[in-house]
């Protein structure tokens, strides 16, 4: 049997990677290993993170969830990271091995920091470019999502649209 990228299904010049802390190892190929080792752009080949997110290894699924979150800037792959389960054990292995940065840090408009994750409501009636609706005062925002290079900038869901909100608007709940 041929073995293939545990990522993409990629069948050559394949190697071993180690998923710290740990030590167990899956193989992958070239483009899926510079990734993992810290250089990653968005682009169509890492549509396969779809499945490798759902896979039955562990190993696998925290190579995928690193590299999900190693795309803030791609909508899919947050979609994809908001929706995938991971068992606590390895949701532990796969955010120990990540380094946060912690410079950047979230502030409501009182002033509380928020956490990815967090809810929040919002303050004042915010016209959303782009949808054609206005997003009223009160309206709560679940599971927001920080713009790791801005902490001004906070994402989340309204009304089924994924947009980006200041923070001055809003007030963790």
């Amino acid at each position: 049997m041929t073995q293939a990228c545990a990522l993409c299904a990629a069948t050559s010049d394949l190697r071993e990677f180690t998923v710290v802390p740990q030590t167990d190892t899956v193989a992958l190929c070239a483009t899926c290993l510079t990734a993992a080792e810290g250089t990653i752009t968005d682009g169509p080949h890492w549509q396969c993170l779809h499945e490798a997110i759902w896979s039955t290894e562990p190993a696998v699924q925290v190579v995928a969830y690193r590299l999900l979150r190693a795309l803030p800037q791609a909508l899919w792959a947050r979609d994809l990271l908001e929706i995938a389960y991971l068992e606590p054990e390895t949701l532990a292995w796969a955010e120990a091995g990540i380094s946060e940065e912690l410079d950047v840090i979230h502030k409501d408009s009182n002033g509380v920091q928020l956490t990815a994750g967090d809810s929040v409501v919002l303050i004042k009636d915010l016209p959303v470019k782009g949808a054609g609706f206005t997003a009223k005062r009160g309206t709560p925002v679940r599971n927001i999502s920080l713009v790791a290079d801005n902490p001004e900038h906070i994402e989340g869901r309204v009304e089924s649209q994924r947009i980006v909100i200041l923070t001055k608007f809003v007030k963790k709940t």
